[in-house]
């Protein structure tokens, strides 16, 4: 195997989604650079991987600025390195951006085995516009900060996708709220586990469904595009006029399509207009 660094993403919580290439980098690397070197070697352990001749360094997010040189150093002198974090793809709300960006000015050997990702995996499963999306990250901890945050994104024309704690799930619903108003929101949690669940409606109702059940473990806050609020109210009168030129399946169809709405909220629609006439 070429030496050089290896970005290898690892599951978010199914042991089963752990890749072939990121089994044989596992396997082969020399040196494993990872957020925490308990969790990595308890992973590897849970993967079959032996632990037997590899270095294991830490590099996370308080020493990566310092020893991202020392990982590069060892790939130049021919090592495998594998760089992991605790779950999922590095670099996305974790630790590796700096490591990655000096291993290129470097000229060492740089490449990435992708993998899971919950910001992904949350978008395809809510349901929102996946044809334009931004990860806006960690929301911030702090009461104000919060706001400000959602007010930074809340004119965005495409779907919002950040990372939260369960403990703070409420507080963030609430912001959301006084922010965007009764926009669809959609909250996921636990990701490719037995209890996986997504969970869609405004972030009031969200709120008082949390409030009344709380939840343990990882949760990506999913927000619709601003755009969805004012097409939602507008698509009914063309539905009208595409039930005049078209089938009830292919206006409904025509309409999902343009306004990326839900179809059985357009098709209910769709059978009322033409129940009245």
């Amino acid at each position: 195997m070429k030496n050089g660094i290896y970005l290898v993403a690892t599951p978010i919580g199914n042991l089963g989604d752990i890749t072939l290439r990121a089994l044989e980098v596992l396997k082969e690397a020399d040196v494993v650079a990872c957020e925490d070197t308990r969790v990595t070697k308890k992973l590897l352990g849970l993967l079959g991987v032996s632990l037997r001749g590899k270095r294991f360094v830490p590099l996370h997010d308080h020493n990566e600025s310092k020893d991202a040189q020392k990982v590069i150093a060892a790939a130049l002198e021919g090592s495998v390195v594998a760089y992991v974090s605790d779950a999922g793809s590095p670099l996305v709300s974790d630790p590796g951006y700096k490591l990655a960006k000096e291993a290129r000015e470097s000229g060492v050997f740089l490449t990435t085995l992708p993998g899971a990702c919950a910001a992904i995996c949350g978008l395809q499963l809510s349901g929102l516009p996946s044809n334009n999306f931004m990860f806006c990250g960690f929301v911030p901890n702090k009461d104000k900060a919060r706001i400000d945050f959602w007010r930074k994104y809340a004119e965005s024309a495409a779907t919002l996708i950040c990372y939260e704690r369960a403990d703070r799930l409420t507080k963030t619903l609430a912001a959301l709220q006084e922010v965007i108003g009764n926009r669809e929101v959609a909250v996921v949690r636990e990701i490719t586990k037995m209890y996986e669940d997504c969970r869609n409606g405004t972030a009031q109702e969200l709120l008082e469904y949390y409030d009344a059940n709380p939840v343990k473990g990882e949760i990506v806050v999913l927000v619709a595009p601003k755009e969805m609020v004012n097409m939602a109210a507008d698509y009914r009168s063309e539905l009208a006029e595409e039930l005049v030129r078209n089938n009830l399946k292919t206006a409904v169809a025509n309409i999902v399509k343009k306004y990326n709405v839900k179809r059985n909220e357009v098709y209910a629609a769709a059978l009322e207009m033409r129940d009245n006439g």
